[in-house]
């Protein structure tokens, strides 16, 4: 065990110099760590072997992705039910726009311009078609924006497009089985039922010091995600499901998201943006940089001429509807997902792995750079106080929040 609490000792090091360097440079965390990831498996690698950072060990793939199904739910519970009925042609708009566009264009583009495999294009289209929730939702927590009714039906339009993505994913290249019928059964009767279940626990076993809350709640996000892999499905999807049906619930109960956050962002989701980042090869970046730039120019290029559109017909203003689509724009848990699956699989080699990995880390970093630089919506930013409580779940001083400070400056 001297090799694990040494190796993650070196992973929560990483994650810290990331958020010290979020400060100095006033980004979002989860774009720093993303940063520092590809640098350190870099730098590491180098000095004591490809394997220093053990990115593939069983414990980092764990924490990694329990950060990123536990982040997603989060994501799902700030959605208000009443908010998403009265906005949900918007987002089903801008989702399914956000969707289309880059995956007939980036699988065009991979096939007749890069010279892929028919079926190496096409999951090529998938991977630069997805949104990332996890980028977008860490993103606007930290500006207090996913209080807002903005905030949401951005949040909304994310599921419709990753939704889409999961379909197409499915349809394209798992074919559908006895497993997917009772994956999907369970989950429409999970939909029905939890919300009632949750109640009844929580009124029985809430508030005591033993966080039964919690617990349950893993426990529901962890069977869910076992079920859903092994229907050939992806462990994020059920978990952005259950969080969208236990928002009316969970969402309310602030100390119990606030206590969630906690365990997420200081300690989960290090792992999951710092192993999104190692996973990108430079090297091969630099064998082969121009079919990286192609794939992550055309990606945001046909995000913006397929989402402003649609975010100016339902009359957003060109400032919501510059940030909106630059969010949009990102990419990250699913579309990693894609790429690994279609590395698992053979579709793609490893060096179309690579670029395809880092056009998506890409697409995660210099589109929300860019948005929160030029296009920040600012007349939506709450008061330094709401954000601070938001994000703390009490009131403290706002001079020890950063972020909070540039919400301020920008205001």
């Amino acid at each position: 065990m001297t090799a694990v609490w040494a190796q993650a000792g070196v992973w929560l090091a990483l994650a810290l110099l990331a958020s010290v360097i979020s400060v100095w440079l006033r980004l979002a965390t989860a774009l720093s760590e993303i940063a520092v990831g590809m640098v350190a498996q870099l730098l590491i690698g180098a000095a004591l072997g490809a394997s220093a950072l053990s990115r593939d060990a069983s414990w980092v793939t764990f924490l990694s992705g329990t950060g990123a199904i536990v982040l997603t739910f989060l994501a799902g519970a700030e959605l208000d039910p009443a908010s998403f009925r009265s906005n949900w042609r918007q987002a089903a708009g801008i989702g399914l726009v956000s969707f289309a566009a880059p995956f007939l264009g980036c699988a065009a583009l991979a096939i007749w311009v890069l010279g892929w495999s028919p079926r190496a294009g096409w999951l090529a289209g998938i991977s630069m078609s997805t949104t990332s929730v996890a980028v977008v939702y860490a993103v606007m927590l930290e500006f207090g924006l996913n209080k807002t009714s903005y905030g949401k039906t951005v949040l909304a339009a994310c599921f419709v497009t990753d939704l889409a993505t999961v379909l197409a994913l499915g349809l394209m290249f798992s074919p559908f089985t006895w497993r997917t019928g009772v994956f999907a059964a369970v989950a429409a009767l999970v939909v029905v039922v939890l919300p009632r279940v949750v109640r009844a626990v929580f009124a029985r076993f809430g508030g005591r010091p033993s966080e039964i809350e919690a617990k349950f709640l893993l426990a529901v996000l962890f069977g869910l995600a076992a079920l859903a892999t092994w229907a050939g499905s992806e462990s994020v999807l059920p978990a952005y499901l259950v969080g969208m049906v236990l928002a009316g619930v969970v969402g309310r109960d602030h100390e119990l998201v606030r206590r969630l956050r906690t365990l997420t962002f200081g300690l989960l989701t290090p792992f999951y943006f710092l192993r999104a980042g190692s996973l990108v090869s430079l090297p091969a970046l630099a064998a082969a940089p121009i079919a990286f730039l192609a794939l992550l120019g055309a990606k945001v290029l046909l995000k913006v001429v397929g989402v402003y559109p649609v975010t100016r017909a339902f009359r957003s203003p060109r400032r919501e509807g510059a940030y909106t689509t630059l969010l949009m724009s990102t990419g990250l848990t699913f579309g990693t997902i894609a790429a690994l699956f279609g590395l698992n699989h053979q579709i793609v080699s490893t060096a179309q792995y690579s670029i395809l990995v880092a056009a998506v880390v890409g697409s995660a970093v210099i589109p929300t750079v860019i948005a929160n630089a030029f296009f920040l919506p600012r007349h939506l930013l709450p008061d330094r106080t709401e954000v601070t409580r938001d994000v703390a779940g009490a009131p403290a001083d706002p001079a020890a929040s950063p972020e909070v400070d540039l919400v301020q400056e920008e205001r």
